[in-house]
């Protein structure tokens, strides 16, 4: 896996603030939100000028029963194809059931037979994307029943029974150690870290005891935290910073990019 270095997700409403900024290392965009026909200006001029784009969906629910649709695995695939990527990425969820949307990223049951048609599903996309896949663990605000696995276990298999990449979003742990108890530390030791594509950090905030992923504040102290207890462990070949509403402005986006590199290098390690 090449090295990204620290990045930013790409968002048109981010376009006048990262002009006044140094270049990114590189960027992810939203898959749904590109036309690979007509591409936007902006990502046009950071390929141009080598920036890596990577295409992260959010639709294509490879933990649903079903199996991935065919036309949403081309038009991923002709995303990635359009923008030269190193990698495709989505997010290891359920988003819908019986012709309904849930409109959110739903967590997979951590059970055997939900393991099975995750890997199925995993291996049909794979067939279909011309570049590796890469999956990100999700955020939750509840634990199926009958679970069979830890966090880390069930996402141990899915790379070991797929040779999956993974993103590891150390915010969403976060979310998950808040709502659901889980040890997000824990969880980072029992993955398999050899198979990290890149790390995604972002804020969020805490109403009545619930942590809320809003990617719309400031990343707190213990997402930074988790940051650094990763890069303790491997070197990560990419770190990106998520904000999808309340856009900073110029000095206010430096500053979290600063305090993004700071934890990376205060693990240990450097991207």
């Amino acid at each position: 896996m090449r090295n990204l270095g620290t990045g930013i997700g790409w968002r048109p409403e981010l376009t006048d603030t990262l002009a006044r900024l140094p270049p990114p290392d590189w960027v992810e965009v939203v898959a749904e939100n590109i036309d690979p026909a007509r591409l936007p200006a902006p990502v046009r001029q950071l390929r141009a000028h080598g920036t890596p784009v990577v295409p992260h969906g959010v639709t294509l629910g490879l933990g649903d029963a079903a199996r991935p649709g065919l036309a949403r695995l081309a038009a991923l695939a002709e995303c990635a194809e359009a923008l030269g990527a190193p990698l495709v990425t989505e997010h290891l969820a359920s988003v819908r059931a019986g012709g309904l949307e849930a409109g959110h990223l739903l967590p997979v049951p951590r059970t055997r037979d939900a393991l099975d048609v995750v890997c199925a599903n995993i291996r049909l996309a794979q067939q279909f994307l011309p570049v590796p896949l890469a999956l990100e663990n999700v955020a939750a605000c509840i634990r199926w029943p009958g679970e069979e696995f830890t966090e880390g276990q069930f996402l141990t298999e899915v790379v070991e029974r797929t040779g999956v990449r993974l993103i590891v979003d150390v915010a969403n742990l976060h979310t998950n150690h808040v709502n659901l108890g889980q040890d997000p530390v824990g969880t980072l030791d029992a993955l398999p870290l050899e198979a990290v594509a890149y790390v995604h950090v972002a804020g969020g905030v805490e109403e009545g005891g619930v942590w809320y992923d809003t990617h719309s504040h400031p990343v707190p102290p213990p997402v930074l935290g988790l940051l650094a207890e990763l890069c303790a462990r491997t070197a990560p070949p990419g770190v990106l910073l998520e904000r999808d509403g309340d856009f900073p402005g110029p000095d206010e986006l430096a500053a979290e990019l600063a305090a993004v590199r700071a934890a990376t290098a205060s693990g240990g390690r450097h991207v």
